[in-house]
């Protein structure tokens, strides 16, 4: 891949990208880790993968404007038409369409070749740590999720994450803490091990402050409420 291609593949990427978590920083991080994990790995097609890694999100606007649409499919054949229209060849198109396609957590359409494996990891890797921590929060607000609800024992719901609408507690039960162990490289592994202890702590540290605060505070409007006042619930 020359200078001119790469800046054209990029500057199409720029114009798709709206998501606040999903900015265009997210997906410099995902190419520098890329990258990295692929200076560990061998025989991998740098072209195909800076293609994959720069354009692996495009298809997040249209995800948000139909929540029945996945990004991950819709983005590869976007990304397959345009790289078609840049007279790319169809064999390298259609392997830039199966690593986009294959780079989504939900999914059940694993990665197959190296790239798309490299491009998975890179990707996850920016969901491990105080970064996965930082955008899952950020995209939750963007989205209107809450930060937690509570069961009928007034407990932090932790576990239900992956529907549509999920509170933190759950999104991290349902992915940020399980991320660690699906990762196919042994680089990214080791990356996103070095970054767990920092999720976990935040993670326990938060839930802790909020059920305190929740405890005390019911505790003294239990043993405080004025007379006449309605039973606190």
């Amino acid at each position: 891949m020359n200078k001119n291609e790469y800046t054209t593949i990029e500057s199409y990427m720029i114009s798709k990208m709206n998501d606040s978590a999903h900015d265009i920083h997210h997906v410099y991080r995902v190419l520098n880790a890329a990258v990295d994990i692929a200076n560990h790995t061998e025989a991998v097609s740098m072209e195909i993968l800076i293609a994959a890694c720069l354009l692996h999100d495009i298809g997040r606007e249209q995800q948000f404007a139909n929540p029945n649409l996945c990004h991950a499919q819709i983005g590869g054949e976007i990304a397959y038409e345009f790289l078609l229209s840049q007279n790319w060849p169809e064999p390298k198109a259609q392997h830039v369409k199966e690593c986009i396609q294959a780079h989504r957590y939900r999914s059940s359409n694993p990665p197959q070749s190296i790239e798309a494996k490299i491009l998975f990891d890179a990707d996850k890797l920016d969901v491990c740590g105080a970064i996965g921590i930082a955008r899952t929060l950020q995209y939750e607000g963007h989205t209107g999720d809450q930060l937690y609800i509570l069961d009928k024992n007034e407990k932090i719901i932790t576990d239900g994450g992956g529907a549509n609408k999920s509170t933190f507690f759950q999104e991290y039960n349902f992915k940020l803490k399980k991320i660690y162990d699906t990762f196919f490289t042994e680089h990214a592994r080791n990356l996103a091990k070095a970054r767990q202890k920092a999720s976990i702590d935040f993670y326990n540290a938060l839930h802790s402050e909020i059920s305190q605060n929740y405890e005390n505070g019911r505790n003294f409007l239990c043993n405080k409420q004025p007379s006449g006042a309605p039973a606190y619930k």
